[in-house]
């Protein structure tokens, strides 16, 4: 057996922790595991809102009604990807949504597929305050690019 020099306890400190979150980040990725701990994402938001129904409005709406667009971005093990939501508002309950990606990894690409697909089934027909989406047909990073899509929204749509 050759004896070797053992690493400095900061390095090994270091190794440690970067391992912690490499199994945190890649937990958030398992198609049935709990939600990671997701970063907080930057804004690139390019809200815009153009009236798609008429300027009636309940006494009691927060919210216009119309369609809103904006962006989120939320961080995955290997890149930063951003998703683009748009949203009907009638009386502050989402009527409509849309979501589109543009996916720079393969991993990203099926989450966001698998998102896409499960969305309307989440949020139509809810109140847009009720909406803190968490995990949608498994992908779970994919929702804090919605969730910060969505504020901006709601920051756009107050009345």
């Amino acid at each position: 057996m050759i004896p070797t020099p053992a690493l400095p306890r900061p390095v090994r400190t270091a190794a440690a922790a970067a391992s912690v979150v490499g199994v945190v980040l890649l937990a958030g990725c398992a198609a049935e595991s709990a939600p990671a701990a997701e970063t907080t994402p930057t804004t690139t938001a390019t809200p815009e809102a153009t009236a798609s129904a008429p300027a009636e409005e309940a006494s009691d709406s927060t919210y216009a009604d119309g369609t809103y667009t904006a962006e989120g971005s939320y961080a995955t093990p290997e890149t930063v990807e951003t998703i683009s939501v748009t949203v009907t508002l009638q009386d502050d309950v989402v009527t409509a949504v849309d979501v589109t990606g543009n996916p720079s990894k393969r991993e990203s690409v099926q989450y966001q597929g698998e998102f896409i697909g499960g969305i309307a089934d989440v949020v139509v027909g809810k109140r847009i305050d009720e909406l803190a989406v968490s995990r949608v047909a498994g992908s779970s990073l994919t929702s804090g690019g919605f969730n910060q899509a969505l504020e901006t929204i709601k920051a756009e749509a107050k009345a």
